[in-house]
């Protein structure tokens, strides 16, 4: 524990929240282990400009997971923000050669945009097996979280336009820089105290002039485009399709395709059929 004095309970503002339990703090050390040394700062060969100083990182709770990361709420040099960790599994070398180019492109993608509407980076780390993403932290979740909460239908008419606007307005700029988010969903869109909303998660995003097909690519289907989802080439077209799935949740406040699993939602896309009843109810995994 002596080489993890760099991890404190997170703070609001400099003011501690809580302490962590030991439950919460073993299983962050388990994650981060592989970050810092004693000393706590990372130099060395190949440091890129945007390397995080490990000294001023402090780790708090976690507050999301995905497949091979999760996402813990943090300080560095006393702003508030969220740390993603990236876990390379030993036991599969081609999927960790897959997380490693996922993270240099994610990185290389989130330091070159600015944007009111894009989610802000913030700082890095590479120490594998495990990388980090330091980004903002938006204190009001995600566009689905805030949803799953509304009764369905209710979301006020302006408040759709407004969070409507803040992404098409992020994605326009995405695009203008030749970027496909490839993954676009209310779960990636995420909200300020404001109700402002912000593009997040570039983990698959890509270059357009580098996207070549959809082979092996790992979105979400029931907000994938036919042709992600049929493996073949695509363009800006797939953002566009996933932007009106994400309409039509805000419009309802409900899970599309909800009434089927997330492989007979993309069987049903694939054949031009899965409009015809996006879902009735909430409850359903991705």
């Amino acid at each position: 524990m002596k080489n993890f004095h760099w991890f404190k309970q997170i703070s609001n503002n400099g003011k501690p929240e809580r302490r962590l339990s030991l439950g919460e703090y073993n299983r962050a050390v388990s994650w981060s282990k592989y970050l810092v040394s004693s000393g706590a700062e990372i130099k060395g060969e190949g440091e890129e400009e945007w390397s995080a100083d490990m000294s001023q990182l402090y780790i708090g709770c976690k507050f999301a997971s995905g497949r091979h990361s999760r996402i813990y709420r943090g300080v560095y040099k006393q702003r508030d923000v969220a740390i993603k960790l990236i876990s390379q599994p030993e036991e599969d070398e081609g999927l960790a050669v897959l997380l490693e180019k996922q993270f240099t492109s994610e990185v290389a993608l989130l330091f070159r945009l600015h944007h009111p509407n894009i989610i802000s980076f913030v700082a890095a780390c590479k120490k594998p097996p495990v990388f980090c993403i330091i980004t903002e932290y938006l204190s009001g979740g995600s566009l689905r979280k805030y949803l799953h909460q509304q009764e369905p239908h209710s979301v006020p008419l302006s408040l759709v336009v407004k969070l409507a606007l803040d992404i098409a307005r992020g994605m326009q700029y995405l695009h203008s820089q030749s970027i496909l988010h490839r993954d676009l969903k209310s779960e990636n869109l995420l909200l300020g105290e404001d109700m402002s909303v912000k593009v997040a998660d570039f983990g698959i995003s890509c270059l357009e002039s580098q996207c070549g097909s959809a082979k092996g690519f790992t979105g979400t289907y029931r907000w994938m485009a036919p042709e992600m989802i049929k493996e073949k080439h695509h363009t800006k077209k797939v953002d566009v399709y996933s932007f009106g799935i994400v309409l039509w949740e805000l419009l309802t406040a409900l899970t599309p395709f909800d009434n089927m699993t997330p492989e007979q939602a993309a069987f049903a896309v694939s054949q031009k059929s899965g409009c015809r009843k996006l879902g009735k109810r909430r409850g359903t995994r991705d």
